[in-house]
C-alpha cells in the first residue's frame, strides 16, 4: 500500500474522537487536562488529562507493518512533532487535534470477587488508567483507531505513583503485540516506542544470576513510552464500574452512563455484527452473544501458541475480545499446564486455567449488562441462557484449536489427553514439539530434540503407539503438513532471548529490537539458518527458576 499520509499535519487531519464526543467527561476535571494528582473519580466516562513529555525523547522503534496498515509514511516515526506527540508532549496538536488526552476508570475484580480495598480511597472510585493516556483517535483506510500512550505520566488514577513505564517492559510489549499480531491472534497493536536516558525510572528487579522469587534489588531503567493501537480500549472492568454505580445509585445519571458506554462500545467494536435498527434491549443480547463467540476464540488462540496472560482479571480482559495489557504475561517453553510466569499470579491465571478465568470474566460482562435490560424478563432469561452456554461454547472453540493444532478431521479426546501426558512426562518444548510434529514423523526420534530430557525405552515405545494411531487418523500427510504449519508456529518468545534486546537497548543498541522484529514478523515460516540457531533452541538449563526469565514481577 502506498503511504498516503506523509506528514504531521496529514495525519492530524485524521482526527476524529468519537470518545469524547460520545460519553461524558468527568464534571470535576480540570478544562485544560491539568490533572495529575490521585483523587476519586465519582462519575462521568473519562477523565481529560495532559501527559507528561519524556525529556531528550529518543527514537527506539515503530511497526512498519500497522504503519502500512493505516498509510503512514515510515518517515513519520522520526518526525519532530509526530515524535514529540508520542512521547507524550500534547502541545504540538494542531488542526481537528485535542490538546489532551484521556484516561478512563474501571472497577476491579478478581475472579469474580469485588475489590475496592486496593483503592487508596476504599471506595473503588480510584481504579483506572493509571499510566495509560490515549492521546488520539482517528480514521484511517477506513478504519477507526485509538492510540494509547503506555507509561505517558501520572493521571488521577496513578494512586501515587509515578506513571511512567519502564524500558523493559515498553520493549516486551512492544516486540509481544507485533508477534501476537503476526500469529493471528486479536490483539492490541503496537505503533512507536520512545525512550528517555534523560530520565530513569527505578523499580524493583532481579539481580544478575538471582534464583530468588521476589525481586531482590532497586534498579533503574531508562524510561520509555510505546504507543499501543486498538479500535478501542474499552474494558470488561469499565462496563462492570458503571454496573456497580447504577446498581447501587451512585449518582442520579449512573444507570444512563451504563447505557452510553454500553452503547459505545457496540458502535466501536460490533456495530458490523450489529444492526442499529434493532432495539437498545436486542442490541445488548447480540452484544453478549458475539463477545462470548469473541472471548472463547481469543483464549483458544492462546492456548494454541503457548500465551498465558497471566493476570486475566475483568480489568484486563477487553471487551472487544482482544489481547490487552502485556504485563505480566509469559509464552511456554518446557509445556506445564499450570505454566505462570508472574509472581503475583497464582495457578487460577495459569495457562491451561485461561477458559476458567474467561468464563469468570463473561460472567462479570454478563452482570454489568443486567441493569440495561431490567424489566424484560423475557430478555433476561435469554441473557442467562447466553451466559449459560459460555462453557460449552469454550469447550467447542478448544476442541476445534486441538483438531486443527493436531491436523485431525474431527476431535479425537482420547488421542489428544494422552498426548498431552506424554509431552508432560518428556518434559516437551511446547513449539519445537508440535512443529516437528507438523512434518508427520513416523518415528520418535525425529521429535526427541524438542524433550528436555531423555526419554526411556517403555516411554520411545508410547511415544510409538500414540504415532501410529495419530498417523491413521490423519489424511494426506503432504497436505496434514501444511495445514498444521499454519497453525503451528516454527518460533515462539523466549524470556531468555528478549532480555538481552531490552538490556542493550538501555545503551542505544537496538539491533537486537530490530532482529525480534524482522522474526516475530513471520512467525510460521521457517527461519534462517543463522537465525535459527539462535531463536530456535530449547531454553537452556541455566535460565530455568532465573528471577527475571523464568518468573517475572510486574514491576515495569
Amino acid at each position: 500500500m502506498a503511504a498516503s499520509i506523509s506528514s504531521f499535519a496529514e495525519f492530524a487531519e485524521r482526527a476524529d474522537y468519537s470518545l469524547l464526543e460520545a460519553l461524558n467527561a468527568d464534571p470535576d476535571a480540570t478544562n485544560d487536562g491539568n490533572d495529575h494528582q490521585p483523587r476519586q473519580v465519582r462519575s462521568g466516562h473519562y477523565v481529560p488529562v495532559t501527559p507528561t513529555p519524556l525529556p531528550e525523547a529518543e527514537y527506539v522503534a515503530h511497526s512498519q507493518v500497522l504503519f502500512d496498515e493505516l498509510g503512514l509514511s515510515d518517515a513519520l516515526a522520526h518526525d519532530a512533532c509526530f515524535r514529540r506527540l508520542f512521547s507524550g508532549d500534547s502541545t504540538v496538536a494542531t488542526g481537528p487535534m485535542r490538546p489532551f488526552g484521556w484516561a478512563t476508570g474501571y472497577a476491579l475484580s478478581i475472579y469474580g470477587t469485588e475489590y475496592t480495598q486496593q483503592c487508596p480511597f476504599g471506595t473503588g472510585n480510584g481504579y483506572g488508567d493509571g499510566r495509560a493516556i490515549s492521546i488520539f483517535e482517528g480514521l484511517f483506510e477506513g478504519r477507526r483507531w485509538e492510540m494509547q500512550l503506555k507509561g505517558g505520566g501520572p493521571t488521577p488514577y496513578c494512586r501515587g505513583a509515578d506513571g511512567r513505564a519502564v524500558l523493559r517492559s515498553s520493549v516486551r510489549e512492544f516486540l509481544a503485540q507485533e508477534l501476537m499480531h503476526a500469529l493471528g491472534v486479536p490483539t492490541s497493536r503496537s505503533l512507536t516506542l520512545y525512550m528517555s536516558r534523560a530520565e530513569g525510572v527505578r523499580r524493583p528487579w532481579y539481580s544478575e544470576g538471582s534464583r530468588s522469587f521476589d525481586p531482590d534489588v532497586m534498579v533503574n531503567n531508562p524510561a520509555a513510552i510505546t504507543t499501543r493501537v486498538a479500535p478501542s480500549f474499552l474494558r470488561v472492568g469499565q462496563l462492570e464500574l458503571f454496573a456497580r454505580r447504577a446498581r447501587s445509585n451512585a449518582h442520579a445519571g449512573a444507570l444512563r452512563e451504563l447505557q452510553m458506554i454500553t452503547a459505545h462500545l457496540i458502535e466501536r467494536n460490533y456495530r458490523v455484527q450489529i444492526n442499529a435498527a434493532l432495539p437498545f434491549n436486542a442490541q445488548v443480547l447480540e452484544l453478549a452473544r458475539l463477545f462470548r463467540g469473541r472471548l472463547t476464540a481469543l483464549v483458544a488462540n492462546w492456548m494454541r501458541v503457548g500465551y498465558c496472560q497471566g493476570n486475566f482479571n475483568s480489568d484486563n480482559c477487553a471487551a472487544g475480545g482482544t489481547t490487552l495489557d502485556y504485563g505480566p504475561f509469559g509464552f511456554c517453553e518446557l509445556f506445564d499446564p499450570r505454566f505462570q510466569p508472574w509472581t503475583g499470579g497464582g495457578e487460577h491465571f495459569c495457562f491451561f486455567n485461561q477458559p476458567a478465568a474467561a468464563e469468570v470474566n463473561y460472567g462479570m460482562f454478563v452482570k454489568s449488562l443486567r441493569p440495561l435490560l431490567d424489566g424484560d424478563n423475557a430478555a433476561l432469561e435469554e441473557l442467562d441462557a447466553i451466559q449459560a452456554g459460555f462453557a460449552e461454547a469454550m469447550a467447542e472453540a478448544l476442541e476445534t484449536m486441538w483438531t486443527a493444532k493436531l491436523g485431525l478431521p474431527s476431535y479425537h479426546p482420547e488421542l489428544i489427553q494422552e498426548l498431552l501426558q506424554l509431552l508432560v512426562g518428556s518434559r516437551a518444548d511446547y513449539t519445537i514439539f508440535f512443529r516437528r510434529l507438523s512434518a508427520i514423523p513416523e518415528s520418535v526420534e525425529a521429535l526427541k530434540p524438542s524433550f528436555y530430557v531423555p526419554s526411556e525405552e517403555d516411554v520411545d515405545q508410547r511415544w510409538m503407539g500414540w504415532l501410529q494411531r495419530w498417523r491413521a487418523q490423519i489424511g494426506n500427510p503432504e497436505e496434514t503438513s501444511t495445514a498444521m504449519q499454519r497453525v503451528n508456529p516454527a518460533i515462539t518468545w523466549r524470556e531468555w532471548l528478549i532480555a538481552p534486546a531490552y538490556e542493550q537497548a538501555a545503551t542505544g543498541d537496538f539491533s537486537l529490537i530490530r532482529e525480534l522484529q524482522t522474526l516475530f514478523g513471520d512467525p510460521y515460516s521457517t527461519p534462517a539458518a543463522e537465525l535459527a540457531a539462535r531463536y530456535d533452541q530449547l531454553k537452556p538449563r541455566e535460565f530455568f527458576n532465573a528471577g527475571g526469565v523464568s518468573h517475572y514481577s510486574c514491576s515495569s
